[in-house]
């Protein structure tokens, strides 16, 4: 097995990752994918992007909506199956857990000017049952799929996806 690696990955951030793949004897040349990270070259029709956390996807997903929708559209439009493996972990493993999720920017603290106290005050950021929603909606829109594993998980989840499919 042969998984290209898009080389927008950073190296730093996926050291476990190779280090599985060298550990299953599989290669991994680095060059540019139209979409996503990772490619089986066996199955070039079915590519893994990577998200470190909710928190990332939620930005692409909703601050970066439209770039992050362009991109769905042209895996699409080429009969590419795009799954996004995000590593939240903390039990999150379905995309129905994701209404659950507390994005660490819903609350902030800031001092009351009358009384001088600090407090917790509720932000407009997107909470996970928004966040679910949307999610969902470009599963059914897009065909894309999204997953979720352990950090320490990531490359032997991409192996097993690029291997077997869904």
């Amino acid at each position: 097995m042969i998984i290209q690696i898009d080389s927008r990955e950073k190296p730093k951030a996926i050291g476990k990752i190779l280090e599985e793949f060298d550990a299953q004897g599989i290669r991994h040349p680095v060059s540019k994918l139209m979409v996503g990270d990772y490619m089986n070259y066996d199955n070039p029709r079915l590519i893994i992007d990577r998200k470190q956390n909710l928190s990332e996807l939620c930005c692409n997903a909703c601050q970066g909506h439209e770039r992050f929708r362009k991109e769905l559209k042209l895996a699409q439009d080429n009969d590419i199956q795009l799954v996004f493996l995000c590593e939240h972990g903390k039990g999150f493993r379905q995309l129905s857990d994701v209404i659950w999720w507390e994005n660490p920017r819903r609350w902030k603290r800031q001092r009351n000017p009358e009384t001088g106290k600090w407090e917790e005050t509720e932000t407009k950021a997107t909470t996970g049952e928004t966040l679910y929603q949307i999610l969902h909606t470009l599963e059914r829109k897009y065909g894309c799929r999204f997953l979720f594993c352990e950090k320490e998980e990531t490359g032997a989840e991409i192996i097993r996806i690029l291997k077997e499919g869904l």
